[in-house]
C-alpha cells in the first residue's frame, strides 16, 4: 500500500521519521494498524508529494516543492511494482495521481472516494487541523473510513 503525502512538517523533518507526529498518529489510527505495521517497508510505501520541510508562510506551513515530485515520484514508483492501492492525502497528492479526474474540492473527491477504487483512495490529510472538517463531514468516518481498513487488511494482511 502506497501513502502519498504532503510533505514533512517541522517536527517530522527535524525526527527524520515520516508521520511521526500527531498526524500520523490519526493515520495509523485511520488505517487500523500500528506502528510497526505501518513502517514495515514490506506492508507501506511512504512516499511524499515534498521530501523536505518547506518552511513557513503566513498562513501556516508552505506547499510541498513542485520539483520534488516531479524528480522523484515516476523513479520510486519504477521500484514499487506490486503497489495494489495508493491513498492521497492532501489537495496536492490528489491532483498530481488523479488529475482531470479529481473533483473541485477535496470534500468533493473524498465525497466521490467510491469512484477511484481499488487503485485510490483520496483521503483529507490527517492533520488535527482538519477537526473541523471531520466533524462537518461525519460520512467520511462512517462510510470511507470502515472501507479504508477493509482494504488495508486485504493488501497487507492482517
Amino acid at each position: 500500500m502506497l501513502i502519498v503525502g504532503q510533505a514533512p512538517g517541522r517536527k517530522v523533518h527535524a525526527s527524520g521519521i515520516a508521520w511521526s507526529d500527531a498526524s500520523g498518529e490519526r493515520l495509523r489510527a485511520w488505517l487500523g494498524v500500528g506502528a510497526d505495521a505501518f513502517y514495515d517497508p514490506r506492508r507501506f510505501a511512504i512516499v511524499p508529494m515534498g521530501f523536505c520541510y518547506p518552511g513557513t508562510g503566513r498562513s501556516g506551513d508552505l506547499p510541498p516543492r513542485p520539483e520534488c515530485a516531479e524528480l522523484w515520484h515516476e523513479r520510486l514508483l519504477e521500484r514499487m511494482p506490486r503497489v495494489e492501492s495508493t491513498l492521497l492525502l492532501s489537495r496536492y497528492a490528489i491532483d498530481r495521481y488523479l488529475g482531470a479526474r479529481a473533483k473541485r474540492t477535496v470534500t468533493e473527491t473524498v465525497g466521490a472516494w467510491k469512484e477511484y477504487r481499488p487503485r485510490f483512495l483520496p483521503l483529507p490529510h490527517p492533520s488535527p487541523r482538519n477537526d473541523r472538517w471531520l466533524k462537518r463531514n461525519p460520512w467520511f468516518e462512517a462510510e470511507v473510513l470502515p472501507y479504508l481498513r477493509r482494504r488495508v487488511r486485504a493488501v497487507i494482511g492482517g
